[in-house]
C-alpha cells in the first residue's frame, strides 16, 4: 500500500506538471502572435483546455484505453460507466482510475494545444468546440489505443514511451492539415515571396518554451505511471540532455542556413529535442538522448524552411518543432533502444546497439500510420467546419484583430485606445497627456 501511495502522489504531481504546460503554450503563442490577437490566444487556450477535459472524460478515455479490439477501445465511458474495475490496458499500475484519467487527460489537452499553434491570428473562435470534440473525443484516442491502449502497434513492438508519435506527430500532423485548409495570414505571401510577420514579444515566447521544458519533466518521467522501482532519474537525464542538445542543434542550423543565431529557432530546437525525448527517454541511454535531441533541433530548422517554401503559414513552427522532433524520437528509439528499456517496456533493441532493422521498420510503420490516419481524419473535420460554420475569421476581423472583434476587449488596451490613468503621462506633473492637457492642469 505504501508503494501505491507513493506512485499515486508522483503521477498526480506529474499530471499537474503536464497541466502547467498549458501556460507554456499560452505564453509561447502570445509571443509569436501579433499584439492585436494576444487576448484571443489566452481565450483559445482556456476554452480548448476545458473542451479537452470534457471530451476525454465522456468518450475519449474509453476509446483510448477501454477494452475493445486492436483498433479502438469500447469500455470506460465517463471514466467508469459500465467498467467498475477500470480499463485493462492500464491495470499494470496500482494508481486509481481517476488519477489515470487525470494524467492522460492532460496529455490529450497538450495534443490539442499543438494543433492550433499553426493557425495563429486567423481562426474564428466558433471553430474550437466542434474540432475539440472530434479530435480529443475520437481521433486522438484512436491513435492512443493503437499503442498505449494495447492495440496493433503495441502488439507489433512499436516503441513510444511518452508520446513522440502518439502526441507530437499526431498533434503536428493535425496542425499541418489545419494550416493547409485555413490558409496563410493576410499578407504572408506576396509577389511570390514569404513576408516575415514577426510576433510581438520574443521574451514571452521563450518564457513559454521554458515553462514547457519544466512541464516536460512530468510529461516524460510521469509516463512510468509509477515511482517505486522505476528509473525516473534516467528518463529525466535523457529528457534534459535531449532538450539542451535541441537548442544547440537549432542554433547551429539557423547559423548555417539563415546566417543568424535566430532566437525563435533556438526555442523551437528545445521543443523538438524535448518532443523527441518523449518517445525515446524510456528506452535509451543519456548519450543517445543527446544525439537524438541534436538531430531533432537541426531537422527542425530545415523543416521550418521547407514548410514556409511550400507556402504553409505556421507562425510558431508547430509542424517542424513537434512533428520533426516526434519523428526523430521514433527513429532514434529504433536505432538506440537498449536492453534495459526493452526489458521494461517491450519491443526490440535498436539497430545500432545490437538489434536488427526490424524495430526501426516498425518505428517507420508507426509514424506512417499515425501521420496518415491523423492527416486524413483531421482534414475532413477541418473541411467540414470550414464549409458549415466557418473555420477562418473574416478578412475584416483578421485585419482588426481577434481581440476586439471576437472578445470585445484588447489584450493590450493602452496600445490601441486612450485609457485614462493607464499612461505614464498621467502620473508625471508637467507632461502632456494624450488629450493635449498637462497632468498638473487636471
Amino acid at each position: 500500500m505504501e508503494a501505491v501511495a507513493i506512485d499515486t502522489v508522483w503521477v498526480a504531481v506529474a499530471g499537474c506538471l503536464v497541466l502547467f504546460m498549458q501556460a507554456g503554450f499560452a505564453t509561447l503563442e502570445v509571443g509569436f502572435s501579433r499584439m492585436k490577437n494576444a487576448g484571443a490566444v489566452m481565450a483559445k487556450v482556456l476554452i480548448n483546455l476545458s473542451f479537452a477535459f470534457f471530451a476525454f472524460w465522456a468518450i475519449g478515455y474509453a476509446l483510448a484505453f477501454g477494452d475493445g479490439n486492436d483498433f479502438v477501445g469500447a469500455t470506460g465511458w465517463f471514466i467508469d460507466l459500465g467498467n467498475p474495475d477500470g480499463v485493462e490496458s492500464l491495470s499494470y499500475t496500482g494508481v486509481s482510475e481517476e488519477i489515470k484519467f487525470f494524467f492522460q487527460a492532460t496529455f490529450a489537452a497538450v495534443t490539442l494545444a499543438i494543433v492550433w499553434g499553426s493557425m495563429l491570428d486567423r481562426v474564428a473562435f466558433r471553430a474550437y468546440l466542434p474540432f475539440a470534440i472530434a479530435f480529443v473525443g475520437v481521433i486522438y484516442p484512436i491513435v492512443v489505443h493503437w499503442q498505449w491502449g494495447g492495440g496493433w502497434l503495441l502488439k507489433n513492438g512499436f516503441q513510444d514511451f511518452a508520446g513522440a508519435g502518439v502526441v507530437h506527430v499526431c498533434g503536428a500532423t493535425a496542425a499541418l492539415a489545419g494550416a493547409l485548409i485555413v490558409g496563410p495570414r493576410i499578407g504572408k505571401y506576396r509577389d511570390g515571396r514569404s513576408i516575415p510577420i514577426p510576433g510581438h514579444s520574443m521574451p514571452l515566447a521563450i518564457l513559454g518554451v521554458l515553462i514547457l521544458w519544466f512541464g516536460w519533466q512530468g510529461f516524460n518521467a510521469g509516463s512510468w505511471f509509477a515511482a517505486v522501482d522505476q528509473d525516473i532519474g534516467r528518463v529525466l537525464v535523457v529528457t534534459n540532455l535531449s532538450g539542451a542538445a535541441g537548442v544547440i542543434g537549432g542554433l547551429i542550423m539557423s547559423r548555417v542556413l539563415l546566417g543568424t543565431m535566430d532566437i525563435g529557432m533556438m526555442g523551437n530546437g528545445a521543443v523538438a529535442g524535448l518532443g523527441a525525448a518523449a518517445g525515446a527517454s524510456g528506452f535509451v541511454d543519456p548519450w543517445a538522448g543527446a544525439i537524438i535531441g541534436l538531430s531533432a533541433g537541426m531537422l527542425m530548422v530545415v523543416l521550418v524552411i521547407v514548410v514556409d517554401r511550400l507556402r504553409v503559414d505556421d507562425p510558431i513552427g508547430a509542424v517542424a518543432g513537434h512533428g520533426g522532433g516526434g519523428f526523430v524520437g521514433l527513429i532514434g528509439t529504433g536505432l538506440f533502444a537498449n536492453a534495459a528499456g526493452v526489458e521494461a517496456l517491450g519491443g526490440r533493441e535498436g539497430l545500432l546497439v545490437g538489434g536488427t532493422a526490424e524495430q526501426l521498420g516498425w518505428q517507420l510503420i508507426g509514424f506512417g500510420a499515425i501521420f496518415g490516419f491523423t492527416f486524413v481524419t483531421t482534414a475532413i473535420v477541418f473541411f467540414a467546419i470550414e464549409k458549415t460554420i466557418g473555420l477562418r475569421a473574416s478578412e475584416d476581423v483578421e485585419i482588426q484583430g481577434l481581440d476586439i472583434a471576437e472578445h470585445g476587449m484588447f489584450g493590450y488596451p493602452e496600445q490601441f485606445i486612450e485609457v485614462f490613468g493607464a499612461s505614464s503621462d498621467d502620473a508625471i506633473p508637467g507632461i502632456s497627456s494624450p488629450s493635449g492637457t498637462s497632468t498638473n492642469e487636471r
